[in-house]
């Protein structure tokens, strides 16, 4: 607890200490068969806590603290976890900045000068800094992502639906057309898959019967057979910068080595589960935003977040994992950059990623809806070979 207040000193990434935690800690014991015993979690402002608001950011939903728990929560506790702090987002959730009239704004723990991204980007920057082993934030459009990637570490978007949303607040209420997903995020592929192991049990199954009663399958995670991987380092509307998609190649090279059949994969926009049938791929890699923002471009750029926003739609799991970092060439190719079409957007994305040395480079792991394991399984692999590279 020490660390992470410290911590948030320098980054301003959380909003509150939850109080019960130091209780929890006394009856902790009788929780020892848990997959997440003693595990101190951090979860999104947005998700609820008994006596504590979930403002989303917005001053008018102040002091209405929660009368329980999220099921989410529940769960974690039955689990032995113990929620500890809740962590910052953007006024309403609108943004993949984090920053709100309420909280202030949070700084990126690789660099202070840079956005941590959003709307999780409390949890990123946490988790990023060192305060937090293992967190919980939501995804409607990269926001578990997208500061996963700004900040350097993990993070894993779930189907929609197969982890249960009660209890999990948003500013807009009622909209269906493409739902939200909690997802963990942590420094490791292990400890995000543990968590979702952890997650989906029998207690959540019956807290929430909405929930697929489909527990984590762990031989499909910890699987060693040979995949077939789609790849591209274009979504063919936002241009990858140059540090993103020289992470995807490096990448791509590594998982060839390993014995994995990578080939290219276009227009993936427009395909259909038939058509990545028909191309006989298991699991796609592609760029992840980023390297991260600097200040006041996340607003101007909401169209940049194509690359994560489009596995909301489709509702396919997605996760990133951190595999390089900017290098001063890619930062002289950027000067060069023009993006896909020469407009507006290309030349303040242009801006936006600039200064940008030293920051991590991930990329993006991707799965068909209800293979949540099997994306994990490829952002291990990726992981694993990505240390074994550098030693």
């Amino acid at each position: 607890m020490e660390k992470t207040l410290d911590l948030n000193k320098k980054l301003n990434c959380c909003t509150g200490i939850l109080l019960e935690s130091f209780d929890q800690l006394k009856t902790v014991a009788s929780n020892k068969e848990g997959l997440l015993y003693g595990v101190p979690v951090s979860i999104k402002e947005n998700i609820a806590y008994k006596n504590y608001d979930s403002s989303c950011g917005l001053i008018i939903k102040l002091d209405q603290p929660e009368d329980k728990d999220s099921v989410i929560v529940e769960v974690l506790k039955r689990q032995g976890a113990i929620p500890f702090v809740k962590t910052n987002l953007p006024q309403g959730l609108l943004n993949y900045d984090c920053g709100n009239p309420i909280y202030g704004q949070t700084v990126n723990p690789c660099n202070l000068q840079k956005t941590p991204g959003g709307s999780s980007g409390g949890e990123g920057a946490l988790i990023g800094g060192g305060g937090s082993l293992l967190g919980i934030g939501t995804d409607i459009g990269g926001s578990v992502r997208i500061p996963s990637a700004f900040c350097g570490i993990c993070g894993f978007k779930a189907t929609s639906g197969r982890l249960s949303s009660r209890g999990v607040r948003a500013a807009l209420p009622g909209q269906k057309s493409v739902c939200s997903s909690s997802g963990p995020m942590a420094r490791d592929v292990d400890s995000l898959a543990l968590c979702m192991q952890a997650l989906l049990c029998d207690h959540m199954f019956s807290l929430d019967p909405t929930i697929p009663p489909i527990p984590f399958n762990a031989q499909i995670y910890q699987s060693t057979s040979p995949l077939r991987i789609g790849y591209l380092e274009n979504d063919g509307y936002t241009g990858s910068s140059p540090s993103m998609a020289r992470g995807v190649r490096e990448v791509k090279a590594l998982l060839e080595q390993a014995g994995h059949t990578v080939r290219p994969h276009h227009d993936y926009i427009h395909e259909t589960i038939a058509e990545w049938r028909r191309c006989n791929i298991d699991v796609l890699m592609c760029p992840a935003l980023g390297p991260a923002f600097n200040f006041l471009y996340c607003g101007k750029l909401s169209c940049a977040s194509s690359p994560m926003i489009l596995y909301n739609l489709l509702n396919f799991p997605a996760g990133v994992v951190p595999v390089s970092t900017v290098t001063a060439e890619d930062e002289e190719k950027l000067k060069h950059y023009k993006g896909n079409y020469q407009d507006y957007w290309d030349k303040v994305f242009k801006q936006a990623v600039s200064g940008g040395e030293g920051l991590p480079v991930a990329v993006q792991c991707v799965a068909l809806p209800w293979q949540d394991e099997l994306c994990l399984r490829f952002m291990k692999e990726v992981e694993q070979l990505v240390r074994q590279n550098r030693k």
